[in-house]
């Protein structure tokens, strides 16, 4: 993996250097009609601007100003003639009205642009007024995802803020070679389904140097995720860097070549956990390291989780997929729960290849009752010192 991730790191940042060496014609979104007035609407005039930068022969930057900056759903096409830079100085706002975006999936959305840079700035959707429809159990619209890029090649996003998503702050789907660095991500601990980044049906992603506060998984990685690196993420509040839930179809894509390595979770719910849903799937997670891991008061800080079912009406049945190749090494820290290390595992599929390597978990109890491991269907080994005691 250790190669994979020079390569994403050279490759992404060969983009954004081609604008130091060269001249950026910029198109300022003020120029464009855009007032940062944090209520004027400001929408047309981010689309004029990027539609003209994307439309350039020369190397173009679409650039917000300090400022805060009204704008609704911005959906931000490709292909564009050169590379793109999106550079954010000021703030980006929702309407307060959570309908404005709330019924769009996305709120900022880049599709099918190929080598994009997004630096630095904030965008806030406001996401207060929806959640409360959300738990009120009143008939609210769908939510949207602050900022997604869909089909897009090449990209780099650095330096971002973003405050109360509706659901999901940062999202990734069906594309390749992305880095996300330095970014912060925040919402409540209560927000419902706030993931601060979700990747689905890509590869080469790296996640580096952020830190994640969210009411739900700081990261969560979805079916066809291949090849990421995640590395120095601070999680928590949340529910931890997820695989899964995998298991919803028969003929879902399969999750491999994932590494989550020095890395900080604190009062989690999980620490890093799998999870799949107890159905037939042709599905699969395969070829997983997660290393150097400090758990701080974590709820179940090593979980595998083949029965997942956070609702009623569970399915109740064998998961389907495969949970293969699963390496452990150097988790060190304290669990909120007894069970510090909890393998779940299908009967018809069991987990196999799971290794343990020095890891030492402690339960903290006022009761100083130790932590301990739970296993069912799961095989492995284990090497070093490892505390609680293996139960394979």
């Amino acid at each position: 993996m250790a190669n994979f991730k020079t390569m994403t790191h050279t490759s992404v940042s060969l983009l954004f250097l081609l604008c130091l060496l060269r001249p950026c014609l910029a198109y300022n979104v003020v120029s464009f009609g855009a007032r940062g007035d944090g209520w004027t609407d400001s929408t047309s005039a981010f689309l004029r601007a990027w539609s003209a930068a994307c439309r350039s022969t020369s190397q173009p930057n679409v650039y917000v100003p300090r400022g805060t900056y009204l704008v609704r759903t911005l959906n931000l096409y490709g292909p564009c003639r050169r590379r793109m830079e999106f550079r954010i100085d000021g703030t980006l706002v929702a309407p307060a009205n959570y309908n404005a975006i709330g019924n769009s999936e996305f709120w900022i959305m880049f599709y099918k642009v190929s080598g994009l840079s997004v630096y630095g700035g904030t965008i806030n959707a406001k996401g207060h007024g929806y959640w409360s429809c959300r738990k009120g159990g009143k008939s609210c619209p769908q939510g949207a995802r602050s900022i997604q890029f869909m089909w897009c090649n090449n990209v780099l996003l650095k330096g971002l803020t973003s405050l109360h998503s509706q659901r999901v702050h940062v999202g990734i789907g069906y594309s390749s070679n992305v880095r996300v660095e330095k970014v912060k991500i925040t919402a409540p601990s209560g927000s419902p389904n706030t993931d601060g980044i979700h990747v689905q049906n890509s590869r080469g992603i790296t996640i580096y140097g952020s830190i994640i506060q969210t009411g739900d998984d700081c990261i969560s990685i979805g079916p066809g995720s291949m090849n990421m690196w995640i590395e120095q993420i601070g999680c928590g509040p949340g529910h931890g860097i997820s695989i899964g839930s995998l298991g919803s179809s028969n003929n879902e894509a399969g999750v491999a070549n994932i590494t989550v390595t020095n890395s900080v979770f604190t009062k989690t719910q999980n620490g890093v956990r799998i999870k799949s849903w107890a159905r037939p799937s042709g599905g699969y997670a395969r070829n997983l390291m997660f290393t150097n891991l400090i758990m701080r008061n974590v709820g179940y800080p090593i979980l595998i989780d083949q029965n997942y079912c956070p609702h009623n009406n569970c399915p109740r049945q064998n998961s389907g997929v495969k949970v293969s190749q699963v390496t452990y090494k150097n988790v060190k820290g304290t669990s909120s729960t007894q069970q510090a290390i909890k393998f779940d595992c299908s009967y018809s599929n069991p987990c196999t290849g799971i290794r343990l390597q020095d890891i030492k978990l402690t339960h903290n109890d006022r009761f100083r009752r130790p932590a301990v491991s739970y296993c069912r269907n799961a095989r492995g080994r284990r090497g070093g010192t490892v505390s609680p005691r293996s139960c394979f």
